[in-house]
C-alpha cells in the first residue's frame, strides 16, 4: 500500500503564499500522474493541478498563474506552490497518485485563507 503524506497546510492571510508537500512511500515516477485536489465544505472534491510522469502539467482555471505543481528529481516528493491566496482557496488539499491499476490518496491538509 502506497502512503502519501501531505504537509504544509495552515492559516494564511489573503495574498500570502503557502507551499504544500506530498511525500510518497513509492517513487513518484512509478505513477502515470500525480495531482493535488481540494475539497471545500459543502462542495465536491476538485482537481487543482496535476503532473504526468512525462512532466506535463494541468491546472484548474481558478488557480492558473497563481499555483505551481512540481516534484523533486529523486522522486520522493511532490509540491504545490500557492501564491496570491484567496479566501475561496480555503479547503482540505489532497495528494493523489495513480496509474492504470491503482489510485491512492493522502489524508489531506487543511488550508485556510482568512484575515
Amino acid at each position: 500500500q502506497v502512503q502519501l503524506v501531505e504537509s504544509g497546510g495552515g492559516l494564511v492571510q489573503p495574498g500570502w503564499s503557502q507551499l504544500l508537500s506530498c511525500a510518497s512511500s513509492e517513487n513518484i515516477f512509478d505513477f502515470d500522474a500525480m495531482g493535488w485536489y481540494r475539497q471545500a465544505p459543502g462542495k465536491q472534491r476538485e482537481l487543482v493541478a496535476r503532473i504526468t510522469v512525462g512532466g506535463r502539467t494541468d491546472y484548474a482555471d481558478s488557480v492558473k498563474a497563481r499555483f505551481t505543481i512540481s516534484r523533486d528529481n529523486a522522486g520522493n516528493t511532490m509540491y504545490l506552490q500557492m501564491n496570491s491566496l484567496r479566501p475561496e482557496d480555503t479547503a482540505v488539499y489532497y495528494c493523489n497518485a495513480n496509474d492504470r491499476a491503482r489510485n491512492f490518496w493522502g489524508q489531506g491538509t487543511q488550508v485556510t485563507v482568512s484575515s
